[in-house]
């Protein structure tokens, strides 16, 4: 008999993007003293891939409710070894990494039909036991979506992301003129005529301070963790959170988006990235985006100016800039059009590079394999010349 339940979890609208379940493994059967009979083993709890399951999908589906699989039979006359419990399985989407409560990883779902064991049923009762049975294994789990979009993205509180991500895919986020529209992750699709389609995430925005947890934090940085590349979105005129913070200039705003990735992980700054200038149709626009661009091309020609805290141990390198207005349109055509290249090449360079593995790996298996057979032949020489 499968239960399934006790589902907690973190929840952005309709966007979830981490369960917390409880699993047991099935008990084992009664052993048989007399005639020492063996009872069967308890059913196990499996997490089971599935490419068109979400989260949301799973914990709607298992409202409140516990994984618990199948009891062993018990031993018995007719048959003196009892039969395996029913298996318990956790249908969860693609792309899933599973952790227990402490955190440590139990292993993760890259592709359909991967399964990760995650509590084992208990052994049947046995002579060793005195006959009776063992409970399952129960454990509490965490199911954590690894990756929620192709492009993530990062900017400082209304840089123009919200209305970026309205203009670029058929998503409509709340949009205003304050800071923090975004509470949430807010995922578009980018759809090309092609039908080719690019998720993207706008993710709550960033504040100085986040690697420590300022704000929203580490759980905005996690979010990143879990994008393909990443979108800086600067406002062109700089941007100042509030009265009683200070102004900071476009490239102040890409330094320390910088250092606060730099900060809370190094792999996540070394993403691939693109720029997009928002905000372009404002006065005097271009004359600070040239400006902005001379110092991008030429950061040590003005990091001397900035305090030493704000400087990141390397500046990123875009691999395009693109001047837009999330307003008039300006620039949105060639965006999407850079975001698609970039994707596409780091696919391909993915794909070469993983054949080229599989093809190392075959040609040492081969080098292997014909090697082992002369080295018999070497050591059954050498044991002739010693005879």
């Amino acid at each position: 008999m499968v239960h399934c339940g006790c589902v907690l979890f973190r929840k952005y609208g309709n966007f979830i993007d981490n369960l917390r379940l409880f699993t047991r493994g099935g008990s084992g059967g009664m052993g048989y003293p007399r005639l020492g009979g063996e009872g069967g083993k308890g059913g196990d709890v499996w997490v089971v891939a599935h490419k068109k399951m979400t989260l949301k999908q799973l914990k709607d589906k298992y409202p409140q409710k516990r994984f618990v699989a199948g009891e062993g039979a018990n031993s018995r006359v007719s048959a003196l070894k009892g039969s395996k419990g029913k298996d318990c399985e956790i249908p969860a989407p693609v792309g899933i990494s599973v952790t227990d409560e402490n955190g440590k990883i139990i292993g993760e779902l890259n592709k359909e039909q991967d399964r990760i064991l995650v509590a084992e049923g208990g052994l049947g009762g046995k002579f060793l036991t005195n006959f009776l049975p063992l409970k399952g294994q129960r454990r509490i789990i965490h199911l954590d979506l690894k990756l929620i979009a192709d492009v993530g993205l990062v900017g400082f509180p209304n840089a123009g992301k919200s209305s970026l991500l309205s203009k670029i895919s058929h998503a409509k986020p709340a949009v205003a003129d304050y800071a923090f529209t975004t509470l949430q992750p807010e995922l578009g699709k980018i759809m090309y005529k092609d039908f080719k389609q690019i998720l993207v995430a706008d993710l709550p925005g960033l504040i100085e301070g986040a690697h420590v947890n300022k704000g929203m934090g580490h759980k905005f940085l996690k979010h990143v963790e879990r994008t393909k590349q990443l979108l800086f979105v600067v406002d062109v005129s700089g941007f100042q959170l509030s009265s009683r913070t200070p102004y900071r200039t476009a490239f102040e705003t890409v330094l320390l988006l910088t250092k606060e990735l730099e900060l809370y992980d190094e792999e996540v700054r070394a993403k691939p990235a693109l720029l997009a200038v928002n905000k372009m149709d404002l006065p005097d626009a271009q004359n600070k985006f040239h400006e902005l661009m001379n110092q991008l091309q030429n950061p040590k020609d003005f990091l001397h100016l900035f305090q030493s805290k704000m400087i990141p141990e390397r500046t990123m390198e875009f691999e395009h800039i693109i001047p837009i207005s999330a307003i008039t349109g300006e620039g949105i055509d060639e965006l999407k059009n850079c975001i698609r290249k970039s994707l596409d090449e780091h696919a391909d360079r993915e794909n070469d590079a993983y054949h080229k593995k599989q093809l190392l790996n075959l040609q040492i298996s081969n080098t292997v394999s014909h090697s082992e057979p002369l080295s018999r032949n070497a050591v059954t020489s050498s044991r002739m010349d010693t005879i």
